[in-house]
């Protein structure tokens, strides 16, 4: 095999070209589908703000709808940026509070549980968020809780399996109401829902099953991670959203995505997920990131087991009959 340079500049696209052509896939998709115009969750992220920012392209501002949900965890900065996104853009923005129905459904109080089998003294004063252990050391990964408690001490548990899935169980509520409100809106518009995955999070299941995950669009799937940065710097938006950094935005503790799922932060899981997709030795990747072989290693076989799981996230629901699923017999 000829050696393939693993590159930041692999990744590099004609933004002009780029923006054309989601915005033509935008208003093609609508005709076909009968809708007058797309409803988003917009969080003030660099994925959702670009996605916004594409549909205003494609369809002009009058025909985008921009929601922001905040609870009682989120970021006072997501809400912030999210406002400042639609106001540069000159969509509306309605904000839905989602804390009341995730009170109703027991979201906090069952996560609450959870965390306090391992932290008794846990209460709505501590801050937390779940943490990988392992990272890309090529072992095995589990899930830390990481707490802050009110007097600032830091508090570091190995989580057991039932406690992590009651945690991520309780925590999806959270994904699967925004997108209830998502559908309600376009419903009363006659407008698509638009959904914000780039391509890192698209390939390797980075979503709620009916929850983020849940969509009738989504233009940026396609794209890895720097090119969407590459395009929020195309479109002029906001100084702040382009210099952001991935997150949850899910646990009261700040949280990074490679500390939750990814095994490498953004920039070199892009460059890791191109070389996968290219089939390029673990050789060239540990050469390129700077990693022994063994984390090159585990870093593929990562991917791999991401796109194992995530086929589930992607999979329609099964019926008898496959072609009755959109499954081909």
């Amino acid at each position: 095999m000829a050696h393939t340079e693993i590159s930041p500049r692999r990744l590099e696209i004609d933004c002009d070209a780029e923006v054309a052509r989601i915005a033509e896939f935008l208003r093609a998709s609508l005709a076909r589908m009968h809708k007058r115009g797309v409803v988003l969750g917009l969080s003030g992220g660099v994925d959702s703000s670009v996605c916004a920012a594409l549909a205003v392209r494609a369809l002009g501002p009058q025909r985008v709808l921009a929601l922001s949900m905040p609870e009682r965890d989120s970021s006072a900065d997501g809400l912030r940026l999210a406002e400042e996104v639609a106001a540069q853009l000159g969509i509306l923005c309605v904000q839905e509070d989602i804390t009341p129905a995730l009170q109703a459904l027991g979201c906090y109080s069952r996560r609450d549980e959870a965390v306090r089998a391992l932290l008794p003294a846990y209460d709505e004063r501590w801050k937390i968020k779940l943490a990988i252990a392992e990272g890309a050391a090529g072992r095995l990964h589990f899930f830390d809780l990481v707490a802050r408690d009110p007097e600032g001490r830091m508090h570091r548990r190995r989580l057991p399996l039932q406690a992590y899935l009651r945690i991520v169980a309780a925590t999806n509520f959270k994904q699967r109401v925004r997108k209830n409100l998502e559908y309600f809106h376009a419903d009363s518009l006659n407008h698509a829902v638009l959904g914000t995955p780039n391509r890192l999070e698209y390939d390797q299941g980075f979503f709620v099953k009916n929850g983020d995950g849940a969509a009738d669009l989504k233009p940026i799937a396609h794209l890895y991670k720097s090119q969407v940065y590459a395009l929020a710097r195309h479109l002029g938006l906001p100084s702040e959203v382009c210099a952001s950094s991935p997150t949850t935005d899910t646990y009261s503790l700040a949280q990074g995505q490679d500390e939750f799922y990814f095994a490498l932060p953004w920039a070199q899981m892009d460059l890791a997920l191109w070389a996968r997709n290219q089939d390029l030795p673990t050789s060239s990747l540990a050469e390129a990131l700077g990693l022994t072989p063994q984390q090159a290693q585990a870093i593929y076989a990562d991917i791999d087991a991401k796109r194992r799981n995530a086929a589930y996230l992607h999979s329609p629901p099964l019926c008898i009959d496959a072609g009755l699923s959109g499954v081909p017999a």
